[in-house]
C-alpha cells in the first residue's frame, strides 16, 4: 500500500475486475495462402453483438476494441455526428472469425471518411485478431484483404468514402504483428507509454524511483495529510461515481482553459459518454473510477479502464490552489498504480500522449502510426491538408526548443482567455 494512503476496495458483484482470461480455445489450423476469406461489412451493431463479444474474449486487442466501449461511444458520440459503423469480419472457409476490423465512415469538412469507430476517444485503434493470425496471413496476403474490405465497404452505397484515416495504430497488437502498418504508415506525432507493474507495491515503487525522490514524496504526503486523512475511494454507487466523473469534468475544464486547449468535454456527446462508462453495470468489469479525498476535499479524480492483465490511465485531474503544492495528482497515482498491484494488474499503461511524468515511470515510448489515402479528388483536397498537418505537429513534437515553445505559447493563449479565479491541472 502506498505510504500514507489508504485505499478503500470492494469487490464488484459477479468476481474481480482481473479475473483469469484463460479460454479453452484451440486457434483453426493453418490454411494455405490460397484459401478464400469471406469478407462481411455490418452496419447495425446489434447484428453483429454476439460473435464480436465471443470472438473478443480470446482475440488479441485492447480494451477500445471491446465491444461494450465501441458501442457506447456509437450510442452516444457517433449516432449525433452522423458517423455510420462498418464493421468488418474476415472467416476462414469453416466459418470462424480470424479478424474484426471496428470501422466508420464519418463527415470529414466536405468529404467523407473511412476510420476507427469512435477513434478520437480510442488511445489505440487496431483490428481484434484471431490468435496465430500472422502466422496464416502474411503482409502480402493482408494487403489484398485490404483492398476487398475497401471495395465491399465502398459497395454499400450508404458508407461510400472519399479517404481514408486511420490512426494511432500499435506496432503490435498483443503477441502479434500489426497487419495494418503494411499500408504505408507514418509515425504519429505522440507516443504511448506503459511499464511493467511488479508483485507489490514497495518494491515496484523502489525500482522506479531513486531514494531521494521517494523522500520528496513521503515530504509531500506528509504536509498534504496536514489538510486531512488522506485516502484513495472507488464509488461503489451510480451517484457517487457521478459526483466523482463532476468533479474530473470540472477540474479538466479549467485546465483545458488554462493550457489553451479545446475543451473534449464541450463536443457533442462527450460529457454524456464518461457518465454513461462510469455509471452502465454492463461497463463495471471495464471501468474504474477512483478519487481522491484529503479530508473534505476531493483533491484528484480519474478514469481508468482495466483489462485482461492491463490497467489503462484514461482520464486524470487534480485540483489547484493550496492543495496543488503538495502532489495530490502524484499520490493519487501512486494509489491507482498500488490498486492495479493489488487486483492482479501485470501492466500500467499511461496511453497515448508525451507528458514528462509518463517518461518517469517506463522505460521507453511505443510508437504509433497514422495510414492516410485518397479515394476521390475531394478525398485529396481535405486528406492532403491533413497528412502535412499530421508531418508538421509531429515535427514540433519530437523538436525539444519547437515544442517548448509552442506549450509556452498555448499556455499565454489560455492564460488570457480563461477566467479569472482557481484553475485546475489535469496531469500528476
Amino acid at each position: 500500500m502506498a505510504a500514507g494512503i489508504s485505499v478503500q476496495l470492494k469487490a464488484h458483484d459477479g468476481g474481480s475486475d482481473w479475473e483469469s482470461t484463460a479460454h479453452s480455445f484451440a486457434p483453426p489450423a493453418a490454411a494455405p495462402a490460397s484459401k478464400p476469406i469471406a469478407v462481411g461489412v455490418h452496419g447495425d451493431l446489434a447484428a453483429i453483438e454476439q460473435d464480436w463479444r465471443r470472438f473478443e474474449r480470446f482475440a488479441d486487442c485492447t480494451v477500445f476494441q471491446t465491444f461494450d466501449w465501441l458501442s457506447t461511444w456509437q450510442r452516444h458520440i457517433g449516432a449525433r455526428n452522423d458517423v455510420s459503423p462498418a464493421i468488418v469480419v474476415g472467416r476462414d472457409g469453416a466459418g470462424d472469425i480470424l479478424f474484426i476490423l471496428p470501422l466508420a465512415t464519418q463527415p470529414l469538412n466536405f468529404a467523407r471518411e473511412l476510420t476507427w469507430l469512435g477513434t478520437e476517444l480510442c488511445d489505440y485503434n487496431a483490428p481484434l485478431l484471431a490468435p496465430g493470425f500472422s502466422a496464416r496471413i502474411d503482409a502480402e496476403r493482408f494487403k489484398e484483404i485490404w483492398r476487398s474490405v475497401l471495395q465491399r465497404i465502398q459497395d454499400e452505397r450508404h458508407l461510400g468514402f472519399d479517404l481514408v484515416r486511420l490512426f494511432k495504430m500499435p506496432a503490435t497488437i498483443g503477441p502479434q504483428a500489426n497487419p495494418m502498418l503494411g499500408l504505408e504508415a507514418m509515425p504519429n506525432p505522440s507516443g504511448a507509454y506503459a511499464t511493467s507493474l511488479g508483485e507489490n507495491w514497495e518494491a515496484f515503487y523502489a525500482a522506479k524511483r531513486s531514494s531521494s525522490t521517494r523522500g520528496r514524496d513521503r515530504t509531500k504526503r506528509k504536509r498534504l495529510a496536514g489538510f486531512g486523512e488522506i485516502k484513495m475511494v472507488t464509488p461503489q454507487s451510480a451517484n457517487d461515481a457521478l459526483r466523482t466523473v463532476a468533479v474530473l469534468i470540472e477540474q479538466k475544464t479549467q485546465a483545458f482553459a488554462r493550457m489553451g486547449v479545446a475543451n473534449l468535454f464541450e463536443r457533442p456527446g462527450h460529457a454524456e459518454f464518461y457518465r454513461a462508462i462510469a455509471t452502465d453495470p454492463a461497463l463495471r468489469r471495464l471501468v474504474h473510477v477512483s478519487r481522491l479525498e484529503v479530508g473534505p476535499h476531493i483533491a484528484a479524480a480519474n478514469i481508468g479502464l482495466t483489462f485482461r492483465d492491463t490497467y489503462y490511465h484514461l482520464q486524470a485531474s487534480y485540483t489547484d490552489g493550496e492543495l496543488a503544492r503538495f502532489g495530490p495528482g502524484a499520490a493519487h497515482l501512486h494509489a491507482l498504480m498500488c490498486y492495479a498491484i493489488e487486483r492482479g494488474a501485470k501492466v500500467y499503461d499511461f496511453t497515448i500522449g508525451d507528458e514528462t511524468y509518463k517518461r518517469d515511470w517506463c522505460d521507453g515510448a511505443q510508437n504509433l502510426y497514422d495510414h492516410i489515402s485518397f479515394v476521390t479528388w475531394r478525398g485529396a483536397l481535405v486528406g492532403a491538408p491533413a497528412m502535412a498537418a499530421q508531418r508538421v505537429k509531429r515535427l514540433i513534437k519530437q523538436t525539444p526548443s519547437l515544442w517548448r515553445a509552442y506549450i509556452k505559447m498555448r499556455a499565454l493563449i489560455g492564460t488570457l482567455k480563461s477566467p479569472a479565479g482557481k484553475t485546475t491541472r489535469s496531469a500528476p
